[in-house]
Protein backbone atom coordinates (compact mmCIF):
# COMPACT_ATOMS: atom_id res chain seq x y z
CA UNK A 1 0.00 0.00 0.00
CA UNK A 2 2.94 2.39 0.81
CA UNK A 3 4.36 1.69 -2.53
CA UNK A 4 1.06 2.58 -4.48
CA UNK A 5 0.76 6.01 -2.43
CA UNK A 6 3.99 7.36 -3.23
CA UNK A 7 3.43 6.14 -6.91
CA UNK A 8 0.24 8.27 -6.87
CA UNK A 9 2.09 11.12 -5.19
CA UNK A 10 4.80 11.35 -8.39
CA UNK A 11 1.71 11.27 -10.75
CA UNK A 12 0.26 13.98 -8.90
CA UNK A 13 3.29 16.18 -8.96
CA UNK A 14 4.47 15.60 -12.68
CA UNK A 15 0.92 17.02 -13.59
CA UNK A 16 1.09 19.48 -11.44
CA UNK A 17 4.88 20.43 -12.60
CA UNK A 18 3.34 20.34 -16.33
CA UNK A 19 0.13 22.72 -15.61
CA UNK A 20 2.73 25.46 -13.47
CA UNK A 21 5.23 25.63 -15.96
CA UNK A 22 5.38 24.02 -19.18
CA UNK A 23 1.40 25.38 -19.58
CA UNK A 24 1.93 29.03 -18.81
CA UNK A 25 5.63 28.93 -21.24
CA UNK A 26 3.33 27.61 -24.79
CA UNK A 27 1.08 30.46 -23.96
CA UNK A 28 3.64 32.83 -23.79
CA UNK A 29 5.15 30.99 -26.97
CA UNK A 30 2.34 31.81 -28.80
CA UNK A 31 1.91 35.17 -27.45
CA UNK A 32 5.33 36.02 -28.77
CA UNK A 33 3.95 35.07 -31.96
CA UNK A 34 0.87 36.88 -32.09
CA UNK A 35 3.04 39.49 -31.12
CA UNK A 36 5.13 39.56 -34.21
CA UNK A 37 2.44 39.32 -36.01
CA UNK A 38 0.96 42.71 -34.77
CA UNK A 39 4.05 44.39 -35.06
CA UNK A 40 3.81 43.68 -38.95
CA UNK A 41 2.90 46.67 -40.94
CA UNK A 42 -0.37 45.69 -43.50
CA UNK A 43 2.28 45.58 -46.59
CA UNK A 44 4.24 43.00 -44.86
CA UNK A 45 1.44 41.16 -43.89
CA UNK A 46 -0.05 41.07 -47.65
CA UNK A 47 4.12 40.65 -49.15
CA UNK A 48 4.57 37.41 -47.03
CA UNK A 49 1.34 35.79 -48.82
CA UNK A 50 4.10 35.42 -52.03
CA UNK A 51 7.13 34.71 -50.25
CA UNK A 52 5.83 30.26 -49.45
CA UNK A 53 5.09 28.46 -52.55
CA UNK A 54 3.48 31.44 -55.13
CA UNK A 55 3.85 30.37 -58.98
CA UNK A 56 1.11 32.10 -60.56
CA UNK A 57 2.76 30.90 -63.95
CA UNK A 58 3.39 26.95 -63.61
CA UNK A 59 1.39 24.81 -65.72
CA UNK A 60 -2.33 23.73 -65.03
CA UNK A 61 -3.18 27.18 -63.89
CA UNK A 62 -6.03 29.06 -65.12
CA UNK A 63 -6.08 32.52 -65.96
CA UNK A 64 -9.34 34.90 -66.30
CA UNK A 65 -9.02 38.84 -66.87
CA UNK A 66 -10.71 41.87 -67.77
CA UNK A 67 -9.02 44.96 -69.28
CA UNK A 68 -10.17 48.33 -70.88
CA UNK A 69 -8.96 51.18 -72.58
CA UNK A 70 -10.17 54.57 -73.51
CA UNK A 71 -8.60 57.36 -75.54
CA UNK A 72 -10.07 61.05 -76.02
CA UNK A 73 -9.05 63.16 -78.20
CA UNK A 74 -9.71 66.79 -78.78
CA UNK A 75 -8.64 68.26 -82.25
CA UNK A 76 -8.46 71.44 -84.05
CA UNK A 77 -6.66 72.50 -87.05
CA UNK A 78 -5.39 69.21 -87.60
CA UNK A 79 -4.24 67.82 -91.18
CA UNK A 80 -5.55 64.64 -92.15
CA UNK A 81 -4.29 63.32 -95.77
CA UNK A 82 -7.41 64.59 -97.69
CA UNK A 83 -8.88 66.95 -95.28
CA UNK A 84 -8.83 69.52 -92.24
CA UNK A 85 -10.33 68.95 -88.82
CA UNK A 86 -10.57 72.54 -88.13
CA UNK A 87 -12.24 71.20 -84.46
CA UNK A 88 -13.67 68.16 -83.18
CA UNK A 89 -13.59 65.75 -80.62
CA UNK A 90 -12.74 61.67 -81.12
CA UNK A 91 -13.42 59.09 -78.25
CA UNK A 92 -12.40 55.25 -78.47
CA UNK A 93 -13.13 52.35 -76.10
CA UNK A 94 -12.23 49.08 -76.23
CA UNK A 95 -13.69 46.64 -73.47
CA UNK A 96 -11.80 43.12 -73.28
CA UNK A 97 -12.54 39.57 -71.60
CA UNK A 98 -9.62 37.18 -71.11
CA UNK A 99 -9.39 33.83 -70.28
CA UNK A 100 -6.26 31.04 -70.45
CA UNK A 101 -4.99 28.11 -69.59
CA UNK A 102 -1.04 27.38 -68.57
CA UNK A 103 -0.48 24.59 -71.08
CA UNK A 104 3.56 24.36 -69.57
CA UNK A 105 5.19 26.99 -66.93
CA UNK A 106 5.46 30.05 -67.90
CA UNK A 107 3.18 30.06 -71.12
CA UNK A 108 -0.07 30.06 -71.69
CA UNK A 109 -2.97 29.24 -74.16
CA UNK A 110 -5.64 32.11 -74.33
CA UNK A 111 -8.57 34.03 -76.15
CA UNK A 112 -9.57 37.28 -75.56
CA UNK A 113 -13.10 38.75 -76.93
CA UNK A 114 -13.64 42.07 -77.18
CA UNK A 115 -15.90 44.87 -78.24
CA UNK A 116 -15.08 47.93 -78.94
CA UNK A 117 -16.28 51.80 -80.50
CA UNK A 118 -14.98 54.42 -82.04
CA UNK A 119 -17.04 58.19 -82.09
CA UNK A 120 -16.16 61.39 -83.99
CA UNK A 121 -17.88 64.56 -84.19
CA UNK A 122 -17.11 67.63 -85.20
CA UNK A 123 -16.08 70.37 -88.46
CA UNK A 124 -13.73 69.14 -91.36
CA UNK A 125 -12.96 70.96 -94.08
CA UNK A 126 -12.49 69.14 -97.71
CA UNK A 127 -11.76 71.41 -100.61
CA UNK A 128 -13.96 73.46 -101.37
CA UNK A 129 -16.27 72.69 -98.41
CA UNK A 130 -16.65 73.15 -94.79
CA UNK A 131 -18.82 69.92 -93.90
CA UNK A 132 -20.77 69.04 -90.03
CA UNK A 133 -19.16 65.20 -89.71
CA UNK A 134 -20.60 62.97 -87.27
CA UNK A 135 -19.19 59.09 -87.64
CA UNK A 136 -19.81 55.95 -84.98
CA UNK A 137 -18.15 52.30 -85.32
CA UNK A 138 -18.97 49.23 -82.94
CA UNK A 139 -17.36 46.34 -83.38
CA UNK A 140 -16.31 43.05 -82.06
CA UNK A 141 -13.34 40.15 -82.37
CA UNK A 142 -11.76 37.22 -81.14
CA UNK A 143 -8.52 37.11 -80.68
CA UNK A 144 -6.41 33.28 -79.63
CA UNK A 145 -3.49 34.28 -78.71
CA UNK A 146 0.10 32.54 -76.50
CA UNK A 147 1.94 34.08 -73.86
CA UNK A 148 4.93 34.45 -72.18
CA UNK A 149 5.89 35.63 -68.96
CA UNK A 150 9.18 36.73 -67.49
CA UNK A 151 9.34 37.09 -63.79
CA UNK A 152 11.51 40.17 -62.79
CA UNK A 153 10.96 39.20 -59.07
CA UNK A 154 12.17 36.23 -56.87
CA UNK A 155 8.87 35.46 -55.64
CA UNK A 156 7.22 36.14 -59.27
CA UNK A 157 4.99 38.97 -57.95
CA UNK A 158 6.13 41.45 -60.87
CA UNK A 159 6.53 39.97 -64.34
CA UNK A 160 6.97 41.15 -67.80
CA UNK A 161 4.83 39.28 -70.64
CA UNK A 162 4.23 39.51 -74.54
CA UNK A 163 1.40 38.45 -76.32
CA UNK A 164 0.76 36.94 -79.47
CA UNK A 165 -2.39 36.90 -81.23
CA UNK A 166 -4.25 36.38 -84.22
CA UNK A 167 -7.68 38.01 -84.52
CA UNK A 168 -10.78 37.72 -86.29
CA UNK A 169 -13.36 40.15 -86.24
CA UNK A 170 -16.42 42.47 -87.88
CA UNK A 171 -17.30 46.15 -87.38
CA UNK A 172 -20.74 48.28 -88.64
CA UNK A 173 -20.30 51.87 -89.10
CA UNK A 174 -22.20 54.70 -89.61
CA UNK A 175 -21.02 58.08 -90.99
CA UNK A 176 -23.12 61.38 -91.78
CA UNK A 177 -21.48 64.90 -93.49
CA UNK A 178 -24.33 68.28 -93.74
CA UNK A 179 -23.15 70.91 -96.28
CA UNK A 180 -24.99 73.81 -96.66
CA UNK A 181 -26.90 73.05 -93.28
CA UNK A 182 -29.42 71.09 -95.64
CA UNK A 183 -27.56 68.89 -97.72
CA UNK A 184 -27.38 65.24 -96.04
CA UNK A 185 -24.64 62.52 -97.01
CA UNK A 186 -25.18 59.31 -95.19
CA UNK A 187 -22.84 56.28 -95.62
CA UNK A 188 -23.22 52.75 -94.38
CA UNK A 189 -20.34 50.25 -93.92
CA UNK A 190 -19.41 46.94 -93.06
CA UNK A 191 -15.42 45.82 -91.73
CA UNK A 192 -14.43 42.30 -91.74
CA UNK A 193 -11.02 42.41 -90.37
CA UNK A 194 -8.03 40.13 -89.92
CA UNK A 195 -5.15 41.10 -87.72
CA UNK A 196 -2.17 39.66 -86.05
CA UNK A 197 -0.19 41.39 -83.39
CA UNK A 198 2.50 41.43 -80.21
CA UNK A 199 1.54 43.51 -77.47
CA UNK A 200 4.39 43.09 -74.61
CA UNK A 201 2.81 44.21 -70.48
CA UNK A 202 3.82 44.02 -67.23
CA UNK A 203 1.81 42.03 -64.17
CA UNK A 204 1.44 43.18 -60.59
CA UNK A 205 0.17 40.93 -57.96
CA UNK A 206 -1.83 43.30 -55.82
CA UNK A 207 -3.27 41.43 -53.38
CA UNK A 208 -3.50 36.98 -53.40
CA UNK A 209 -4.05 35.86 -56.48
CA UNK A 210 -5.87 39.28 -57.79
CA UNK A 211 -3.09 41.15 -60.25
CA UNK A 212 -3.14 44.67 -62.28
CA UNK A 213 -1.91 44.91 -66.04
CA UNK A 214 -0.95 46.88 -68.19
CA UNK A 215 -0.45 46.08 -71.76
CA UNK A 216 0.33 47.99 -75.16
CA UNK A 217 -0.25 47.05 -78.78
CA UNK A 218 3.02 47.52 -80.46
CA UNK A 219 3.47 45.80 -83.55
CA UNK A 220 0.57 44.36 -85.65
CA UNK A 221 -0.06 43.29 -89.38
CA UNK A 222 -3.75 44.30 -90.39
CA UNK A 223 -6.30 43.07 -93.22
CA UNK A 224 -9.62 44.95 -93.12
CA UNK A 225 -12.25 44.33 -96.24
CA UNK A 226 -15.04 47.04 -96.41
CA UNK A 227 -18.26 47.18 -98.11
CA UNK A 228 -19.72 50.67 -98.19
CA UNK A 229 -23.16 51.88 -99.36
CA UNK A 230 -23.38 55.79 -100.36
CA UNK A 231 -26.78 57.44 -99.86
CA UNK A 232 -28.79 53.85 -100.81
CA UNK A 233 -26.79 54.04 -104.15
CA UNK A 234 -24.71 50.68 -105.27
CA UNK A 235 -21.79 49.14 -103.12
CA UNK A 236 -17.93 49.24 -103.27
CA UNK A 237 -15.66 47.21 -101.88
CA UNK A 238 -11.89 48.49 -100.34
CA UNK A 239 -9.05 45.53 -99.21
CA UNK A 240 -6.78 47.22 -97.43
CA UNK A 241 -3.66 46.01 -95.92
CA UNK A 242 -1.20 47.47 -93.14
CA UNK A 243 1.82 46.93 -90.90
CA UNK A 244 1.77 49.29 -87.53
CA UNK A 245 4.71 49.75 -85.58
CA UNK A 246 3.02 52.45 -82.89
CA UNK A 247 3.47 53.22 -79.74
CA UNK A 248 0.70 55.19 -78.20
CA UNK A 249 1.30 55.79 -74.23
CA UNK A 250 -2.66 56.98 -74.42
CA UNK A 251 -4.31 53.45 -75.84
CA UNK A 252 -2.46 51.69 -73.02
CA UNK A 253 -4.92 48.59 -71.57
CA UNK A 254 -5.21 48.66 -68.45
CA UNK A 255 -6.56 45.77 -66.56
CA UNK A 256 -7.44 43.15 -63.74
CA UNK A 257 -6.77 39.70 -63.61
CA UNK A 258 -6.92 36.41 -61.12
CA UNK A 259 -4.74 33.28 -61.42
CA UNK A 260 -6.51 30.42 -60.03
CA UNK A 261 -3.90 27.74 -58.62
CA UNK A 262 -1.62 30.56 -57.79
CA UNK A 263 -0.46 29.26 -54.19
CA UNK A 264 -1.27 25.85 -53.89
Amino acid sequence: MKCINYTEKVKWLYWLYAFLIVYPSSLNGQNVNDSLKNDLTPYELMSSYYENNFHPFKKKNIYVGLSFSLEDKKLENTDYLIQQVIEGEMLDYNIVAKVGYYTGNYGMAGVNFNYYQKQFEGSIYREPDTLQSKSITRGFAITPHFRSSVPLTKNERLSFFTDIGLSFGMANSLKREIKYNDEIQKQYGTDYLFGLGISPGVTFFAMENFAFEIQLNVLGYNLKVSENNMNDGPSSKEIRQNVDFNINILSLELGLAYYFGSNK
